[in-house]
C-alpha cells in the first residue's frame, strides 16, 4: 500500500485519519490540522497509509517533543494507530519502517506506552516484537520504549518531574489536554464540562498548548489525562463511566 506524508501543500485536501465522521469533532479536527502546521516546522511528521482510515503514524524530533522527555537525537513517537479492518495485515510494520527510515541518521527511536495495551497509546506488545525494549518507567503505568540505531548512544529517559504521577490539585476533577487529537477538544470542553457540571464536581482544566507545557506535565503523556482529587483516572476521551465508577 503507498505511504502519504501531510505537508502545508496537501493537508487541508487530506484527512488525518482520525474523527473522520465524528461531526461534534469538525472544530478539533481543524484544530488538530492547525497544530500539524505549525509543528511541521519543527520537523514533525504525519505519514499514513493513504486509505479511508485510522492507520497512520507521527513522529518528531526528541529536541522539538511535547513529551517531557530528556535525550538528544533520538525520534519521538507520537501516535501510532492501525484500527479495523488495516489490522494484521503488516501495515503497522510499514510505518514503523518508514519512521526508522527517516530515523536513519539519528540514534534511535522512542515511544511513550504502557504496561499493556491501553487506549491511544502504541501496542507495547508491537513495539517489543519489534526489538523496543523498556528503558525508562513512571508511575502509576507509563514505560518509555526504545531502539537504537547507533548502539553506543545513550537511551533519553523521561524527565523527574512527569514522575511524578499524580495531579497537585486535588480539588475535584482535573483534565490536561493538547490539540494534538482531534477528539480532545470537544470531550473535554463539552462533554466534560457538562458531566461536571451535573455531579456538581469542581473541574479545572489545563489546555497544553506548547512544549514548555507538555515538559511540565506530572506524567509522560500530553494528548489527554482526567484526574480525580489527584489521581490519574483515564487517558480515554469519553471519560463518564470511568469517574463514575471512582467516584461511587
Amino acid at each position: 500500500m503507498e505511504i502519504l506524508k501531510l505537508t502545508d501543500k496537501n493537508i487541508e485536501d487530506e484527512h488525518i485519519c482520525c474523527a473522520i465522521s465524528d461531526k461534534k469533532c469538525k472544530e478539533g479536527y481543524q484544530k488538530k490540522k492547525d497544530w500539524l502546521k505549525s509543528e511541521f516546522k519543527n520537523g514533525y511528521t504525519f505519514q499514513k497509509i493513504n486509505v479511508r482510515g485510522k492507520v497512520f503514524i507521527e513522529y518528531v524530533p526528541i529536541e522539538n517533543s511535547w513529551l517531557p522527555l530528556k535525550g538528544r537525537n533520538f525520534m519521538v513517537i507520537n501516535c501510532f494507530w492501525v484500527s479495523g479492518q488495516f489490522k494484521g495485515k503488516g501495515n503497522g510494520k510499514i510505518l514503523l519502517q518508514q519512521c526508522i527510515k527517516d530515523a536513519k541518521n539519528m540514534d534511535g527511536i522512542v515511544a511513550i506506552s504502557s504496561d499493556k495495551k491501553r487506549p491511544f497509546m502504541s501496542d507495547p506488545k508491537f513495539l517489543k516484537y519489534q526489538g523496543f525494549e523498556v528503558i525508562d518507567e513512571a508511575p502509576p503505568f507509563f514505560n518509555l520504549w526504545g531502539i537504537k540505531i547507533n548502539p553506543d548512544s545513550d537511551y533519553p529517559k523521561i524527565l523527574s518531574t512527569a514522575k511524578i504521577g499524580a495531579c497537585p490539585d486535588k480539588k475535584g476533577i482535573t483534565a490536561y489536554y493538547s490539540n494534538s487529537c482531534p477528539f480532545t477538544e470537544y470531550y473535554t470542553n463539552n462533554s466534560l464540562r457538562e458531566y461536571a457540571k451535573n455531579k456538581n464536581i469542581p473541574l479545572t482544566i489545563k489546555h497544553i498548548k506548547n512544549k514548555k507545557d507538555g515538559h511540565n506535565m506530572p506524567i509522560p503523556w500530553v494528548i489527554n489525562s482526567i484526574f480525580y482529587k489527584g489521581e490519574l483516572v483515564t487517558l480515554e476521551i469519553k471519560v463518564d463511566r470511568h469517574l463514575d465508577k471512582l467516584i461511587t
